[in-house]
Parts: C-alpha cells; sequence; structure tokens
C-alpha cells in the first residue's frame, strides 16, 4: 500500500507540468474569445460619442479626441427610434409569450403526459429545426395578403415563433424528463388532474427553462430583419433593424455616429437583461444534465 501511494504521488506530480500548460492553453483561448467578442461592442459603444468630423478625418479605432452626446440626439430625430423600440418590444413579447405557452403545452404532452406514437410526434417536431425560414416566405407572404395579416404586428409573431417552437420543445422535453415521476403520481392520487399538475407542480419548476427559452430567443426575435422587411410596408411598423435604415441618407450617405449611438440606444436593454438572468440561463440549459 505505502508503495501504491508514492506511485499515485510521482504520478499526480509527473502529470502536472500538463496540467499546467493545458490550463494555460484554455485560459489563453478563453482571453482571446472574450477580446474578440466584447471589442466590438465596446468599440461600438465609445464611436457612438465621437464627433462625425472625428470619426471620418481622424483614426476610427483610436479614443475620441472629442466625447459628445450630439450622436444621441440626431438618432432620435432622425429616424422614428421610439416607435422602432415599441414595435419590437411588441413582436417580441408576443412571440417570447406564444413560445412558452405552445412550447411547454407540447412538452408536457409529449413528455409527461404521454400517448401513442408521441415519439414520433416530437421527432416531426425537432426536423423543424433544419427547416429554413427562407422557402416560407413566399408562402406566408400569399397567405397574409389574402386573409387581411399582411402589414401587421402578427405578421411577424407567427412564424417567429412558429420557428423557434422546435428548439424551444426540445429544452422543455429535456427538462421534463428528468422531473421525478413519483411527483406526478403522488398528485394523480391526491385527485390532481393534468391541468392541475401541470400549474401547481411542471410549471413552477419550469421557471429556469423559461428564461432561458425567452432570453435564447429575444435574442433573435429582436434583431429579426427577414420576416420584418418581407411582411412589414408602412413605417409605422417598422422595428429596430429596419428602421436603422432610416439614417442611410441621399446617394448612400450614412451618418455612422448617429447610427452606432441608434444600435447602442437598442442594444442595451436587451443586454441588461441578459446579464441579470444569466445565471438563470445557464441554469436551465443544464437542468437537463444535472437534475434526476
Amino acid at each position: 500500500m505505502p508503495g501504491s501511494g508514492g506511485q499515485s504521488r510521482r504520478r499526480i506530480r509527473s502529470l502536472s507540468p500538463k496540467l499546467r500548460v493545458q490550463r494555460t492553453i484554455l485560459t489563453v483561448t478563453i482571453v482571446l474569445i472574450v477580446i474578440v467578442q466584447v471589442y466590438p461592442l465596446a468599440w461600438l459603444f465609445i464611436t457612438s460619442f465621437r464627433t462625425a468630423s472625428d470619426f471620418a478625418g481622424g483614426n476610427p479605432f483610436a479614443l475620441p479626441n472629442e466625447w459628445t452626446l450630439e450622436n444621441y440626439g440626431r438618432a432620435f430625430d432622425t429616424g422614428n427610434l421610439w416607435l422602432n423600440i415599441l414595435n419590437s418590444l411588441i413582436v417580441t413579447l408576443g412571440a417570447s409569450v406564444l413560445i412558452v405557452v405552445a412550447g411547454m403545452m407540447a412538452a408536457y404532452a409529449l413528455e409527461v403526459l404521454g400517448f401513442r406514437f408521441s415519439g414520433v410526434v416530437k421527432a416531426l417536431f425537432l426536423l423543424g429545426i433544419i427547416v429554413p425560414v427562407q422557402i416560407a416566405l413566399v408562402p406566408l407572404f400569399i397567405d397574409y395578403s389574402q386573409i387581411g395579416l399582411l402589414d401587421t404586428h402578427l405578421s411577424m409573431i407567427i412564424p417567429l415563433a412558429a420557428f423557434a417552437l422546435p428548439m424551444s420543445i426540445y429544452l422543455f422535453s429535456s427538462f421534463y424528463e428528468y422531473i421525478p415521476r413519483e411527483m406526478y403520481e403522488a398528485a394523480s392520487i391526491d385527485g390532481a388532474g393534468p391541468y392541475r399538475i401541470f400549474g401547481q407542480i411542471t410549471f413552477p419548476l419550469s421557471a429556469n427553462t423559461i428564461i432561458t427559452v425567452v432570453l435564447v430567443n429575444s435574442i433573435f426575435i429582436w434583431n429579426d430583419f427577414i420576416f420584418a422587411n418581407t411582411f412589414v410596408l408602412s413605417d409605422g411598423l417598422k422595428t429596430i433593424p429596419l428602421g436603422l435604415q432610416n439614417y442611410i441618407g441621399a446617394m448612400g450617405n450614412t451618418d455612422w455616429t448617429a447610427t452606432f449611438a441608434a444600435v447602442c440606444v437598442t442594444v442595451t436593454p436587451l443586454l441588461l437583461v441578459f446579464l441579470v438572468l444569466n445565471k438563470a440561463m445557464i441554469s436551465g440549459l443544464e437542468s437537463g444534465a444535472t437534475k434526476g
């Protein structure tokens, strides 16, 4: 036994240099990834405070020679920024509610209640992940024009929610799979039906998964351009990605500093929400692997 302990200590000491090298490589890789991800955002915020002449005539990657808030004033004066934010907020909240409600109910029926061929139905739902959104643009445009949904908030909410459902169902199903069945059996013995079980057991336990689904999809919905550009015809319904086109002037001239200020205004709320709720989001992503 003493000999085996000495061999273990020698093995640990021999592996330590390799572990240190691996840790160093991992640390350097993480730092590089953080720099690549954070630097464009930091540059965006810094440039939003530069004067237009400083940005055009100086080094665009250097610190501003003069700091100004005029870009933010021009950002609101040039375009309907508040209206664009409101439209994006309506679309994001509407689609998120639809995604959560439909995704939870579908996953509950597939994973908890169960029925014949539920596995096949779940597989068909998951096949929607590989369907490109572009194939639905023309058929939806024709259908919307015929039923009067074209140029409405619903014309964006419905497809955005529909294409986000497969991944949302997968996340909810992965979480429900690890909820102990004894909890459902005990509730059933006490006389609880499927709706009561869903409302008093499944829904409260799904808080972190709901946050995860909402945050993951809100990022894409908030920045959606393809559906808004296809189905929105009037200026009053333009979302943020479409509204940024207002900063392109005659002959393609662009007020870049005002554009950067507008982007900062629209990115900041989503960024703050993500930073506040990122722990709940990570917990929701890991719940399927850690429960049970």
